[in-house]
């Protein structure tokens, strides 16, 4: 079957002929003569290549096609190749990116402070505090309102709320206290230290942690769902909720002073103003600010809203490092408290 289609490809070609009997008469003599003979030669070679192809391919192509055929057979490792290279060039892009949007992050956060003190003054202050908070709030004023001949279950939803109030002052004069005096001998502190200003582009950020409450809310629900209260039954009604249940306006009025005034500023000069500066001296901006909402959602010593509060107490140290005042933080604290105390309302 192969002869057939070569002797088949052979018939179809009558130019082939004259040229091989021309080179035959030829002879070797005259300039060109010789010129035609190498013509007619490379004539042959070019016609014995095409008998070639014609033989194995049932067709004849031209010289071109050669050429074309190798070209389509390294193609597609050149193509490869470039694949491979495009690829490796994006997984180095998206890197990069992720390096300079990471990088954009934590400059906009903000740098160190300059810390004058070591973590020994870091811990004696939080110690302190600590004890104080427990002093003042389970024997001090309990023990003074004994003395002067009240009982703490025995007063009016007033007075219960008097009664709070009168301790949270306590507890943050004392916090204040102690500040006061374990950094007296570092004074004068530099002055991105306890700031309080107007001043500033700080709204925007505000605003932008209001956004959040909505999530700190679903982690509130999701807190409660992974760790319910116990016991299981009915607990007791705190005395808060019990004064807005009988809807005692001036016991909601100082209650609404604790919660919205009181203990956002004290906690925030605590853990915002004094806890996470510190803290950059032996770690990033970042990991200070993580090591200080934790801080500040183990000293609330309730694990039912201890996930709530870690990511409530990221946001406000990422406001008060982008602004270095403790006045945006303190109102963000505040406008949450009151937040809660206003669904606590409802």
């Amino acid at each position: 079957m192969l002869s057939s289609i070569c002797s088949h490809s052979l018939s179809q070609r009558p130019i082939l002929a004259p040229s091989i009997t021309k080179f035959r008469v030829l002879r070797p003599g005259s300039l060109s003569l010789s010129r035609s003979s190498r013509i007619v030669e490379s004539n042959f070679k070019l016609s014995k290549s095409k008998w070639k192809i014609s033989c194995f391919r049932r067709e004849s192509f031209p010289s071109e096609n050669s050429q074309s055929e190798f070209i389509e057979h390294f193609l597609p490792e050149e193509v490869i190749k470039q694949e491979i290279d495009k690829s490796s060039i994006d997984k180095r892009d998206w890197k990069s990116i992720l390096q300079q949007a990471a990088g954009t992050a934590l400059k906009a956060i903000g740098s160190r402070w300059t810390v004058p003190w070591t973590a020994e003054t870091i811990l004696q202050v939080m110690l302190l505090w600590v004890a104080a908070f427990w002093f003042i709030g389970s024997w001090m004023i309990p023990f003074a309102a004994h003395m002067a001949g009240f009982s703490k279950g025995s007063l009016t939803f007033r007075g219960q709320a008097l009664f709070s109030l009168v301790t949270d002052v306590t507890e943050g004069l004392a916090g204040i206290a102690i500040l006061h005096r374990c950094l007296s001998q570092f004074r004068p502190l530099p002055s991105d230290w306890f700031r309080f200003s107007l001043r500033g582009n700080w709204q925007l950020d505000v605003v932008l942690g209001c956004l959040m409450f909505p999530l700190v809310n679903r982690l509130s629900q999701f807190n409660l769902h992974l760790l319910p209260l116990m016991p299981p039954t009915p607990m007791a009604r705190s005395s808060v909720e019990q004064s807005i249940l009988a809807r005692d306006p001036v016991a909601m009025a100082l209650y609404a002073t604790v919660v919205s005034v009181c203990a956002p500023v004290w906690e925030e000069i605590v853990f915002r103003g004094f806890l996470l500066p510190s803290l950059t001296r032996y770690m990033p901006v970042w990991c200070a600010i993580l090591v200080s909402s934790v801080a500040f959602a183990l000293a609330h010593f309730n694990v039912q809203t201890i996930l709530p509060l870690i990511f409530l107490g990221a946001v406000m140290g990422v406001v008060f490092a982008r602004s270095r005042n403790l006045l945006p933080s303190m109102l963000l604290h505040s406008l949450w408290n009151g937040f809660v105390f206003l669904d606590l309302m409802r």
